[in-house]
């Protein structure tokens, strides 16, 4: 009989990884403000799974928002989603406090009380009545109260209070509870305060502390009881009901604008809170059961990225600074060096400016008419606008691609593309029920010296546009002067310009056109070479994996004999060691860098094939988007990525495989050579250079 095949639900495989994240902090091995960062980093993934994925399923059971998925389902999600959750709290909190025992190794004491040392308070009391005091704006609240609004991704601390009376010292006096709400004034001071040393050591206190401390003066004529912190999340996607209809522009602003007012996602609660406490405040503004999330004393721990550093860089880790490129920096011009070969740039390994250089020199080239690029997610102030800005003053035509719907750059898009636009840029907004993902630019170009022919660029890349995620992400790209590879990419530009409805890619991989056929053909390719007794063998590193149609292939290929590595960051949802899967190995890395590149790999009986993509195996990329992928012909740039697939496979420090339960198992072993796949990679391409 045969196997039922079985997938992980999408968003317990995503919190599995973000349990990786977590499990980073604890890395005795690290410097201690990188395990900081880390903490930050788990807690900011977790607000947006939140604000988007739950809130998605919330929508579900509202009847909200449209998608496959049942009610009944919905809660079910809902429900392991929250014991999980839970659980990672927990653990949370647990290896916070080791974070801070290692702090204090290092004589920097983060306060975890409002009671501040005797030689601190006059600090703290005048630090609190100068600085954040005329920012406070308390306000009382009673049960149903529906005059006040709690914003989402704020802190805030709910107090307990009652009014002094002269009965308070009396056995049988009974307090007549009051409560307040008030907001931490975030914009007005800084989450971390950081107090004058004393003795040789350094002491930092939350705002909320210092809050906490003073509440007595706050309220004047009334006892503190006791106050704890609370937040929400809400949902904060953007559905648009009709994208076909009116101006889409306008449609994502007014959106985007109501994002701020979205339906509660989340409710977190220091869980120390008292029950009767908690009950009124879920009473006084219409909290669920379904809605609360446990937490801690301190709530908004992303902001632990800005916890100050009194003792600078000897506690972080040491980033390598980014390489130059001989080839491009001894021939000077990016043009004279990608007309002899290909190029390939290695991000943050070596420098984004190079990017930078290439479109600068275009847009100063006389024999360059005409830039087009896309536009997903820029940096704001980008330096790639700003050249781009540049070429059209130089009087390039310049056509750039904005896709709108970039998740939570909606804003920074408009404005940047409204700015483009002022400079006499030609902007084609976001297709209609699509989103485009690709990475993709082309400049057009007369060669006087072949005759005025056309001798045209192109960069194409699995990361965007955007100088400072470069700085962390680990993305690839190809610079290329290849003609049949600039055709394609040219009939990708003009699908986007809706010039083209039924292009035919002869090179590409192009999503929603030939994208998932090509990846079927390949992999029963291999499946076809296993049958005739030759090796099968595919490695694919991606960020997530979740089309079930692509799964099953794989599935197919395994149980066939292909060998199969997958690198995948994020979301996996194929299960692993089962019959169906023995011959699959998934591997989680984790590491300084934001592992962001996806490649895929071919064996073909020896004749290799080799892609970098923007699009990872997932529902929507396959589907809703415009994704590319291109292939890799220059046997030394194929050597060097398959070189630099083989050394994270090789991780025995930060990596992972995945297992049947989820669980992240560490492959580190008792031998005696470490690999550390992004210090290792980076040693490799600096030998190269």
């Amino acid at each position: 009989m045969e196997t039922v095949r079985k997938y992980f639900k999408r968003d317990i495989s995503w919190l599995s990884f973000n349990y990786r994240v977590l499990l980073e902090a604890e890395d005795e091995t690290m410097p201690i403000y990188e395990r900081i960062k880390f903490l930050s980093i788990y807690s900011s993934n977790l607000e947006e799974f939140y604000e988007i994925r739950v809130a998605e399923h919330r929508g579900v059971i509202m009847k909200k928002n449209y998608t496959e998925e049942s009610g009944a389902e919905a809660e079910e999600i809902l429900a392991e989603i929250t014991e999980e959750v839970n659980r990672q709290q927990r653990e949370y909190y647990r290896i916070f406090s080791k974070v801070l025992q290692a702090l204090n190794q290092e004589n920097i004491y983060l306060y975890q009380d409002s009671r501040p040392e005797p030689f601190h308070e006059a600090f703290v009391q005048n630090f609190f009545n100068e600085e954040v005091f005329p920012f406070l704006s308390p306000v009382m609240i009673q049960a149903g109260d529906i005059r006040t609004f709690i914003r989402d991704r704020r802190l805030y601390l709910v107090i307990r209070m009652y009014k002094k009376s002269k009965r308070m010292t009396e056995p049988d006096f009974v307090p007549e509870y009051h409560y307040a709400l008030m907001k931490i004034p975030y914009s007005k001071v800084p989450r971390f305060i950081e107090l004058p040393s004393h003795e040789g050591k350094h002491y930092i206190m939350f705002i909320d502390d210092v809050i906490r401390a003073n509440l007595s003066s706050v309220f004047p004529g009334y006892e503190v009881e006791s106050s704890y912190s609370i937040k929400i999340s809400r949902d904060a996607d953007i559905y648009l009901d009709d994208e076909k209809g009116g101006n889409i522009l306008e449609k994502i602003r007014k959106k985007v604008k109501k994002r701020k007012i979205g339906a509660l996602s989340r409710f977190m609660y220091d869980s120390n809170m008292p029950t009767d406490f908690l009950q009124f405040v879920c009473q006084a503004f219409g909290i669920t059961p379904d809605d609360l999330v446990q937490g801690g004393r301190y709530n908004n721990l992303q902001d632990l990225s800005k916890l100050p550093n009194p003792k600078g860089k000897e506690l972080e880790q040491v980033v390598p600074a980014p390489m130059r490129i001989p080839i491009l920096d001894e021939t000077g011009s990016v043009f004279k060096a990608v007309k002899k070969r290909d190029i390939l740039l290695h991000f943050p390994y070596q420098s984004f400016d190079y990017l930078i250089r290439f479109l600068m020199e275009a847009a100063f080239d006389p024999k360059v008419d005409e830039i087009k690029i896309t536009q997903y997610r820029v940096a704001e102030n980008s330096a790639v606008i700003n050249t781009l800005i540049s070429a059209a003053q130089n009087g390039k035509k310049v056509t750039v691609f904005v896709e709108l719907k970039a998740r939570f750059d909606e804003e920074n898009n408009m404005s940047t593309a409204e700015r483009m636009e002022q400079a006499g840029i030609r902007i084609i907004y976001s297709i209609p029920g699509l989103k485009v993902h690709a990475k993709v630019a082309v400049i057009l170009r007369k060669d006087t010296t072949e005759g005025n022919k056309r001798r045209d660029f192109a960069y194409l890349s699995t990361g965007n546009f955007n100088e400072k995620t470069a700085r962390v992400y680990s993305d690839m790209a190809l610079l290329t002067s290849n003609a049949d590879l600039i055709k394609d990419i040219n009939k990708v530009f003009a699908v986007l310009e809706g010039k083209l409805r039924e292009p035919t890619f002869h090179h590409l991989l192009v999503a929603r056109f030939n994208m998932v056929p090509e990846l079927t053909r390949m992999i029963h390719r291999e499946v076809e070479h296993v049958k005739a007794g030759r090796k099968g063998r595919i490695v694919l590193k991606m960020n997530g994996l979740h089309d079930q149609y692509m799964i099953d292939e794989l599935y197919y290929a395994s149980e066939n004999g292909v060998e199969i590595d997958l690198i995948v960051r994020g979301i996996c949802c194929l299960v692993p060691n089962q019959p169906y899967s023995a011959n699959i190995k998934v591997t989680r890395i984790v590491d300084m860098f934001l592992e962001h590149s996806r490649i895929w790999y071919f064996y073909n009986d020896g004749e290799e094939e080799l892609y970098l993509t923007s699009a990872d195996w997932m529902r929507r990329n396959l589907s809703r988007r415009i994704e590319t992928a291109f292939p890799i012909w220059d046997p030394e740039i194929k050597q060097c990525i398959i070189d630099v697939l083989k050394i994270q496979l090789q991780d025995n420090v930060k990596a992972c495989l995945l297992d049947e339960n989820l669980k992240n198992n560490f492959k580190r072993d008792s031998q005696e050579t470490k690999v550390r796949a992004q210090l290792a990679i980076y040693d490799y391409l600096k030998k190269k250079n």
